[in-house]
C-alpha cells in the first residue's frame, strides 16, 4: 500500500520525509473541501501545497503530469490529483486522491439541489437566485474570453471558432459533431500548415526549484508506475466492468429507455467529450438534458451552474445537479421517494462522468512515466480548443436570453438583471474579482431587489 520511492545517489539532507498512505489520505480529504476556483484555482492550490510547501513532487514532475492531464478529456485538476496519488501510493492512492476530490462536492450538491427543488419558490431562495443568474451569464462570457485569448492565436483558429459558433447557434448541430469536425480540421491542418496549429498545449518548462522533493526530477520511476501490457489490460478490463455491470443492472431492471439508464448513457458520452474543460461540455449537456430529455428547464440549468461555481470540486460537478433535478422531477421511484430518486440519480451520473478519468490515468500514467517526454496538445486538440470558444459564446447567449427575457422577446426586458450582469462583468474583467465573491455579492443584491423593489 505504501511503497516508498527509491532514493537517489545525491545527498538527501533536505529531502522531505516519506509520506505514508494515511497522511496523504488526510491531505486529499482536506483538498476536497477547499478546491474552489475552478481548474486554475484548484491546480494553483495543489501546486502551492504539493510543490512549494510539502515538496511531495518537484515542479518539473508536477508540470509533466499536468501536461498529460490537459490532453485528456475530463476535469484536469481531478485527474492531476489522481495521477499524483497513484504515483505516490499505487492504484489505491490514485483512487483515494481522485475520489476525495469529488465526494465532498457530491454530498454538498445533493443537499443544495434538494433545497433548491424543494424550497426554490421561497422568497429567500428566489431572491438569491434572481441575483445569481445574471452573474453566471457574466462568468460564462469571461470564460469564453479567457479561453479565447489563450487559444485563438491566428486567423485559422479564429475561423474555426466562428464556424463552431454558427454551427451550434444557427444550425443547431450536436456538440459531438462539432468536436469531430474540429478534430479533423486540426488533423489535416497540422500537416498542411503546422505553424497555424501550434497554439494551445502544455504548460511549458519548469524553471523553479523549491528544494529537494520526495518525487524529484531525478527520482526513478517506482516499479508500480512502469508500463506493462498485463497491467494495462487489467485496468481496462476492470474499468470496463465497473461501467458495464451497473449499466447492465439498470437496463435489466428498468429498461434502456428509463430515465436512470438514459442518464448514465448520456453522461458517459459527455465524459468523453470534455476537451477544454467543463464550459466546453456544458452546451452538450444542455442540448441533451434540457432540449433532448427535458430533465430540467433552461433556468434550472443556469441555477445549477451557479451552484457548481460556489461549491468545491470540479465545475463539471454541475452534472450532479442535473442528475438530482432530473431524478426528482421525473419521480423515478414514485411520488413518495423524491429525495431518494434525486440522490440516486445524482450519484449514478457522477459515477459515470468520472469513471473514465480514473481509467485514463491508470492506463496512461505508465506511458507518461516511462517516456518522461514533455507532452503537448496535438493539432486536432488545438483545433478543438478553438471550436470550444465559439460553443461557449453560444452558451453565454443562451444564458443571457433566458436571464434578460425570461418570458421571451415578446415580454418585457429585465433591466435590473441586465444591470446586475453588467456589474458582475465589470468586477470580473476590470477588477479581476474572485468568482465566488462576485456570485455572493450578486446574490445579496438579488435578495434586496426582490425584497424591497420588485
Amino acid at each position: 500500500m505504501n511503497t516508498p520511492l527509491p532514493a537517489t545517489s545525491e545527498t538527501l539532507d533536505d529531502r522531505p520525509a516519506d509520506v505514508c498512505f494515511w497522511q496523504a489520505f488526510q491531505f486529499w480529504l482536506k483538498l476536497g473541501f477547499i478546491s474552489f476556483g475552478g481548474p486554475a484555482g484548484q491546480i494553483a492550490i495543489m501546486h502551492q501545497e504539493l510543490v512549494e510547501r510539502r515538496r511531495w513532487i518537484s515542479e518539473r514532475r508536477f508540470l509533466h503530469a499536468l501536461n498529460y492531464c490537459m490532453v485528456l478529456p475530463g476535469p484536469e485538476a481531478q485527474q492531476l490529483a489522481t495521477y499524483i496519488g497513484w504515483l505516490m501510493h499505487r492504484t489505491w492512492g490514485g483512487i483515494i486522491a481522485g475520489g476525495l476530490f469529488v465526494l465532498p462536492s457530491l454530498f454538498i450538491l445533493i443537499g443544495l439541489s434538494w433545497v433548491y427543488v424543494a424550497f426554490g419558490d421561497a422568497p429567500l431562495v428566489a431572491g438569491l437566485f434572481y441575483g445569481i443568474k445574471p452573474a453566471v451569464t457574466a462568468i460564462v462570457v469571461q470564460a469564453a474570453h479567457r479561453i479565447g485569448s489563450r487559444a485563438l492565436k491566428n486567423n485559422a483558429l479564429w475561423a474555426i471558432a466562428a464556424a463552431s459558433f454558427v454551427a451550434i447557434f444557427a444550425l443547431n448541430l450536436p456538440f459531438p459533431a462539432i468536436v469531430a469536425a474540429a478534430a479533423a480540421i486540426g488533423y489535416f491542418g497540422g500537416r498542411i500548415a503546422p505553424d497555424k496549429f501550434k497554439a494551445g498545449g502544455g504548460h511549458g518548462k519548469a524553471d523553479k526549484s523549491f528544494g529537494r522533493a520526495l518525487i524529484d526530477d531525478d527520482t526513478p520511476t517506482p516499479e508500480h508506475a512502469l508500463f506493462a501490457w498485463t497491467k494495462m489490460v487489467k485496468v481496462a478490463l476492470i474499468g470496463g466492468l465497473l461501467w458495464l455491470v451497473p449499466m447492465g443492472m439498470l437496463t435489466a431492471s428498468y429498461g434502456w429507455q428509463h430515465t436512470l439508464t438514459q442518464m448514465c448513457w448520456f453522461f458517459t458520452k459527455a465524459a468523453l467529450l470534455t476537451f477544454g474543460g467543463a464550459y466546453a461540455v456544458l452546451p452538450y449537456v444542455y442540448q441533451g438534458a434540457v432540449g433532448g430529455y427535458g430533465w430540467l428547464t433552461p433556468v434550472q440549468m443556469i441555477d445549477g451552474l451557479a451552484l457548481g461555481e460556489t461549491t468545491p470540486g470540479p465545475l463539471i460537478m454541475v452534472v450532479t445537479f442535473v442528475g438530482f433535478v432530473g431524478g426528482y422531477v421525473k419521480a423515478v421511484f414514485g411520488p413518495d421517494s423524491l429525495f431518494l430518486a434525486g440522490a440516486v440519480a445524482a450519484t449514478l451520473v457522477t459515477w459515470f462522468t468520472f469513471l473514465p478519468s480514473f481509467v485514463f490515468i491508470l492506463i496512461g500514467g505508465p506511458f507518461v512515466e516511462t517516456t518522461h517526454n514533455d507532452l503537448k496538445f496535438t493539432a486536432p486538440l488545438t483545433a478543438i480548443t478553438a471550436a470550444v470558444v465559439g460553443v461557449i459564446l453560444n452558451l453565454a447567449l443562451f444564458f443571457g436570453y433566458h436571464v434578460l427575457w425570461p418570458k421571451g422577446f415578446a415580454a418585457s426586458f429585465e433591466w435590473v438583471s441586465a444591470l446586475i450582469a453588467l456589474g458582475a462583468a465589470i468586477a470580473l474583467f476590470r477588477f479581476k474579482a474572485n468568482v465566488i465573491h462576485v456570485i455572493a455579492g450578486c446574490a445579496a443584491i438579488g435578495f434586496l431587489v426582490k425584497t424591497f423593489i420588485l
